[in-house]
């Protein structure tokens, strides 16, 4: 299979998942990961409608989606990995959503950038449901008080949350965890479910899935 018809069998898949969940079509959004493929990669997913894309790293975004973003109107572009406070201001100019906000220092500098930039991104908090030492993301007992300082102290929205489950486990866990969360901290949107796991967390309530190999094949 060519990548658009890999973007048109993860889409039916979606719908399917979305049917057999009970919700309503379209209820979950597909971010594909285009993480290190070049734009001409990127393109043909462009050509066949897909406006939502994920990067990982700002410097490897910007150094094709400002040129990817002149040709078509419309794209909306989500940081997926995690953001240092020295890249705030690039990540804000070049992102709609960041993804990975997950302590003070960084929601503080992406106020700032917003306010200097003007520029109104939506934001979501990282969580690391399974407290893995490597990965990055707020603990689940601190992700209520975050988004109460996030939007109280602050003065940032956040939109809903994330998270990246351990590649080992079973994900419906972590990803009944992280409705749980969402649910108690009045937040309507859940990044969640990769490549392997989406249908599942679409059954859980995802409302955006990130999906990258299943589309573009393996790095």
């Amino acid at each position: 299979m060519d990548v658009t018809e890999r973007l048109n069998e993860v889409l039916s898949r979606i719908r399917n998942a979305e049917l057999y969940a009970g919700r309503a079509e379209r209820s979950a959004a597909l971010v594909a990961v285009s993480k290190t493929f070049d734009a001409d990669a990127i393109r043909p997913v462009i050509a066949a409608g897909q406006r939502i894309f994920g990067e990982n790293r700002v410097q490897e975004a910007q150094s094709k989606w400002p040129e990817l973003k002149s040709e078509t109107p419309g794209l909306e572009l989500h940081l997926i990995g995690p953001l240092q406070s020295n890249k705030a201001a690039d990540a804000v100019a070049l992102f709609d959503v960041i993804e990975t906000i997950d302590r003070e220092k960084i929601a503080r500098a992406v106020a700032e950038e917003m306010r200097k930039q003007q520029r109104i991104l939506r934001l979501y908090v990282q969580v690391n449901t399974g407290l893995e030492p490597q990965k990055a993301g707020i603990t689940p007992a601190e992700t209520e008080a975050f988004v109460a300082l996030c939007r109280d102290t602050i003065g940032i929205e956040i939109e809903g949350l994330m998270c990246i489950p351990p590649a080992e486990e079973n994900p419906g866990p972590h990803f009944a965890l992280l409705s749980k969360l969402a649910a108690r901290c009045s937040l309507g949107r859940l990044s969640m479910g990769m490549s392997g796991d989406f249908e599942t967390a679409i059954e859980f309530g995802a409302t955006s899935v990130r999906v990258g190999s299943a589309i573009f094949g393996t790095r």
